[in-house]
């Protein structure tokens, strides 16, 4: 007859607290292990313009050099639409678990000035990782459909002719559309907006004569203005930019005030674990200072500004408090 022992209580009690330890340090070390290796499969960029802005300019090569150096895609997710609140509202809803992050833009801290209600709020659904590009606003002009040569006889035009030329932006509340607005106010002009659903297709229409005119990014524009598609008349900033030489700045022509930039910067939802961010900032960091990367901010006037959590998060409340004086003097309104 076989006999069954059972294990006294102080044993059995033992044992089940040294089973309970072993799968409580189990559990942990999943999370741990897929944490440090961050990313363990691909990650979804979410850009909220349509494919050909100047969003797209700078994520594209990103992208490709985050393949490149973590063997991982980082996949483009184009979600155009409301001057790029509607992808905003898409990624802040995401799951914050590093594997969907947000390029945003200027647009984005203009966007609380212009819109009577958003689905999202930058400051509480978002994390700001790092700022990846900056590059000054830029003039530009159909030669066709513009008849000037330079800033000067396209001032006097626009004077004796007013709301005779229209221009395109990526959106109502957009960098573009403002940067119009700020124009108007500072030479005492009247132009026509006509808004799109992203800067690619504006510039597709500028460049198509569908449109007179643009206050661009200059990543966007760049490729086109070298192909003699458009013509850039100005600068914005105090300086010309080393990529176009031969156009003037807004300082020089008069302008000392009128200083816009289009920057692009990423984020991640809120929630997202710590380490993660760190991990992003790092990757991201090294994708847009690679040779590759480098040259092709150069080619498009662009600098890399590496500002990243606090100091990007500071910078961000800055534009916010400055877009809405804009905004508020000018009167613009959305179309």
């Amino acid at each position: 007859m076989t006999h069954l022992h059972t294990p006294c209580p102080q044993i059995l009690g033992r044992r089940t607290l040294l089973q309970a330890a072993a799968a409580g340090a189990a559990g942990l070390a999943v999370p741990v292990w897929a944490q440090s290796v961050w990313p363990a499969k691909p990650v979804t960029l979410v850009v909220p313009f349509p494919a050909g802005g100047g969003t797209d300019a700078f994520a594209r090569p990103m992208s490709a050099q985050f393949a490149r150096l973590t063997e991982k895609q980082l996949i483009i997710d184009n979600k155009g639409g409301a001057g790029g609140t509607l992808g905003a509202g898409i990624a802040a809803k995401a799951a914050p678990d590093g594997y969907t992050l947000f390029m945003g833009a200027v647009h984005h801290t203009i966007a609380p000035s212009m819109y009577p209600k958003l689905d999202y709020d930058l400051e509480r659904d978002f994390v700001p990782l790092i700022m990846v590009a900056s590059v000054p606003q830029v003039l530009v002009v159909n030669p066709k459909k513009v008849p000037a040569a330079n800033f000067a006889e396209f001032l006097a035009f626009v004077r004796k002719n007013p709301g005779r030329l229209n221009y395109g932006s990526a959106g109502g509340g957009t960098s573009h559309h403002l940067a119009g607005e700020l124009f108007k106010l500072q030479t005492n002009t009247f132009l026509t907006h006509i808004p799109y659903r992203g800067a690619g297709p504006a510039l597709q229409d500028l460049i198509a004569g569908n449109v007179d005119m643009m206050f661009d990014g200059l990543g966007s524009s760049a490729a086109h203005i070298k192909g003699g598609r458009i013509k850039a008349l100005m600068v914005s900033g105090t300086k010309r930019n080393p990529a176009f030489p031969d156009v003037p700045c807004s300082t020089e022509l008069g302008l000392p005030e009128y200083t816009v930039s289009t920057w692009y910067g990423i984020w991640a939802p809120k929630g997202t674990p710590a380490d993660l961010q760190g991990r992003a900032v790092e990757e991201i960091r090294r994708a847009c200072q690679t040779d590759e990367a480098k040259a092709t901010w150069a080619n498009q006037g662009a600098d890399f500004p590496n500002l990243a959590g606090a100091q990007f998060d500071g910078f961000i409340k800055s534009e916010l408090a400055k877009w809405s004086k804009v905004v508020k003097a000018s009167g613009a309104k959305l179309d």
